[in-house]
């Protein structure tokens, strides 16, 4: 499914959650009003690192962030593998893989429509509600 949420378009696989797409779409809306932290959707996870990486990125709190490199030695693999995981989440948004940057505070990529300006607006987003400094990348990594 494809949900239209602050200036872009993110492609749900709805079929990971147990969820109606009505309820995955009211929940993501209230999201992007800034009126929702968490998501109540079960999400099937899968049994592998995608799923472990799923895992750990649902535990980043709303408004925060965590390194590629801290996922990685959390789970014991390599930082590039956790990048891989991100990119493969079927479930952007409610599976906050905009909140996972690199360990100079780079955004790196995204693979929703929009890439790292859809990241950003993300980040953005949950740092203005949460009263946090929005994310400012030190160097020049987009890609």
């Amino acid at each position: 499914m494809h949900v239209d949420i602050l200036e872009t378009t993110i492609e749900i696989d709805e079929s990971f959650v147990a969820e109606p797409p009505a309820e995955i779409r009211a929940q993501l809306d209230e999201y992007a009003r800034g009126d929702r932290r968490t998501f109540d959707l079960r999400v099937d996870v899968p049994d592998t690192i995608t799923g472990a990486v799923m895992d750990a990125m649902v535990e980043i709190p709303y408004g925060e962030t965590r390194t590629y490199g801290d996922i990685a030695a959390d789970l014991d693999t390599a930082p590039v593998a956790v990048g891989q995981a991100c990119g493969r989440n079927p479930v952007p948004v409610i599976v906050p893989c905009h909140r996972v940057v690199g360990s100079d505070g780079g955004l790196r990529g995204y693979s929703s429509e929009g890439g790292v300006a859809t990241k950003r607006r993300l980040l953005d987003l949950e740092a203005r509600e949460a009263g946090t400094r929005p994310v400012q990348e030190r160097l020049s990594t987009e890609r």
